[in-house]
């Protein structure tokens, strides 16, 4: 099924170009601004009136004259308002036709691409050289509701985890381990206290750093010593990795790693293809590629540095191997990258040389889908007190720890099992549907009484709405197997139309976030959904109602309840019968 939008912008669209005999036309169709100017509005015509040369409201009254002989059962009435808007007010009829079709099968509520495509989402990749902190927090959140979202229309997803997990800091941590005490060895459970002791070994002692550099040569070599004590510290870290992530209730897992290592074999053929491309220079002794659109403010060219005078190699080596596999390997159709707004130069970059050198193709639409910092209430980048980077899984701990708080202060009488329950599914909700809620390339403040509040645009706003919904279902024996919209022997109040229409435009929204990869446009529409439904409530008593209008307004409860649990599943938020 067509959502309301897309059947509506095919149908204008088609009446628009028998109009004027073109054959690309956009009719701009957008959910109307106010109740007062219909239900959709079609804003098209102003664009086309000034490419053809013609007056605009003509033009958009010709079009209104064509769109009512049409007679599309999904629109009552338009209307020609302005410079030559269309309102368009839609059936009331033909909304109960489509909500009772996706209550005998919610599935329908979000509705699958036509043409599905092969898409690499690329996120979360932490460094595993030490535990996650909250700078992994966004691109972790937002890349799965990502990955979430085009999965449900039906896309193939292939998630890739590209941790960083070779490099310079290995040998520092593989010379402090084999040189350290035993003691030192088994503390590399914890990571973060053993990465900072080997830091400040390397930091202050030159011979050390001397040695732990000659370790990153024996390990980039294959020395099977050094390959063991590598790979001790990639497992050590990905479990901690695992654990934050069941924590988050985010979708990755091992099977999706792509580690920096995966790609060091085919390193050396990337410089050669560059090379044989004409498009390696030497600069200071390193290799590097320039390219004529990327300069500094000076004017000078900006460089891609390709391969180090040591021989190393950097990201964008690696990054542009993994083009290529993702382009002609995985033959995806869309690569996404999750990583924050400070690397918008450096995949600018590569993405061009890509292109350039053939590593990509016109069959691949590579994306950055940057993101902004966690500020913490200073307006500074988030630290604990002291200034340290604020380890994740305590944050998330913390987060649940709060939650409980509150769970027990409003609910003393539920058994503490459930309120742990409860306080562990709110908690983790709060922390990921304060990033989601706000736009992702914004920076944002980290606000624990924001975030946690039942009022406003916040998590537990939202699962609370679900459960009122499940209790009251619950308390009228309804159940979610015979719900049907009935036919109204009259008009629908207009808390019950605006409620209809708003649960059958989550779709809409997927469709949206799915194109641009801005999960707070689903947030924004579930928060909108939840306070229809409570304007609803308020307004439309279910009990004392006769037996057909009850019905009909526990179906419409029904529909918003499968509305909000999906979207809010699609955040990666677990909803609650109960709370």
């Amino acid at each position: 099924m067509h959502t309301i939008k897309r059947t509506l912008t095919d149908f204008i669209g088609a009446e628009l170009m028998a109009l004027t005999g073109l054959d690309e036309v956009n009719p701009n169709v957008i959910t109307a601004s106010k109740p007062e100017f219909g239900d959709y509005q079609a804003n098209g015509v102003m664009a086309l009136a000034k490419r053809l040369g013609r007056n605009p409201r003509e033009l958009g009254a010709e079009l209104r004259a064509r769109l009512e002989a049409a007679d599309n059962p999904l629109v009552e009435r338009y209307e020609l308002a302005g410079p030559g808007f269309i309102n368009i007010h839609l059936s009331v009829e033909a909304l109960r036709m489509r909500a009772n079709a996706l209550l005998e099968n919610p599935s329908l509520l979000i509705s699958t691409a036509e043409s599905p495509q092969t898409i690499v989402v690329d996120y979360s990749s932490p460094n595993l050289a030490k535990e996650m902190h909250v700078g992994h927090l966004r691109g972790t959140i937002i890349g799965d509701s990502i990955a979430r979202i085009l999965e449900r229309q039906g896309h193939r997803v292939i998630r890739q985890n590209h941790v960083g997990d070779w490099g310079t800091q290995f040998g520092m941590l593989i010379t402090f381990m084999r040189e350290s005490s035993a003691e030192a060895g088994l503390a590399l459970a914890d990571l973060e206290g053993f990465y900072r002791a080997a830091k400040k070994r390397f930091d202050e002692d030159s011979e050390f750093a001397a040695r732990a550099r000659e370790s990153v040569v024996k390990l980039q070599s294959g020395d099977p010593e050094y390959l063991e004590a590598w790979r001790s510290f990639i497992d050590t870290s990905l479990t901690h990795c695992q654990a934050v992530y069941d924590k988050l209730n985010v979708t990755l897992s091992m099977n999706d790693l792509k580690a920096e290592s995966f790609y060091n074999p085919q390193l050396a053929g990337v410089v050669t293809r560059l090379e044989n491309a004409g498009l390696l220079q030497e600069s200071d002794g390193a290799w590097c590629v320039f390219l004529d659109e990327f300069v500094g403010k000076d004017g000078d060219p900006l460089p891609v540095i390709i391969q180090k005078t040591d021989g190393g190699f950097l990201y964008a080596t690696t990054d542009l191997a993994a083009v290529d596999y993702r382009c002609h390997v995985l033959n995806a159709d869309r690569s996404l990258y999750v990583v924050d707004a400070r690397q918008s130069l450096h995949f600018q970059q590569v993405f061009a040389v890509a292109a350039a050198a053939g590593f990509s193709d016109s069959s691949i639409s590579l994306e950055h889908i940057s993101y902004g910092t966690m500020m913490g209430s200073d307006g500074k980048p988030f630290k604990t007190r002291s200034g340290d980077v604020v380890k994740l899984v305590d944050l998330l701990n913390e987060a649940v720890s709060r939650a409980y708080e509150l769970v027990s202060m409003k609910n003393p009488d539920i058994e503490e099992a459930e309120r742990r329950k409860i306080a562990q599914a709110v908690g983790i909700a709060s922390v990921k549907y304060a990033d989601l809620s706000k736009n992702r390339t914004s920076d944002y403040l980290f606000d624990w009484s924001s975030m946690l509040s039942f009022e406003g645009n916040t998590a537990p706003y939202l699962m609370y709405a679900y459960a009122r919904i499940a209790t009251l279902l619950a308390k009228q024996g309804h159940s979610t197997q015979t719900a049907r919209l009935l036919p109204a022997v009259s008009s629908m109040a207009p808390e019950e139309t605006a409620l209809l229409l708003k649960a059958l435009q989550l779709a809409e929204t997927v469709e949206a976030v799915a194109q641009d990869c801005f999960p707070n446009t689903l947030s924004t529409y579930l928060y909108e959904l939840a306070g229809t439904f409570m304007r609803f409530y308020e307004a439309c008593p279910i009990q004392g109602a006769d037996e057909i209008t009850r019905a009909q307004r526990l179906s419409l409860c029904v529909l918003a309840s499968e509305a909000l649990k999906q979207g809010l599943n699609l955040l990666g938020i677990e909803t609650l019968e109960r709370m």
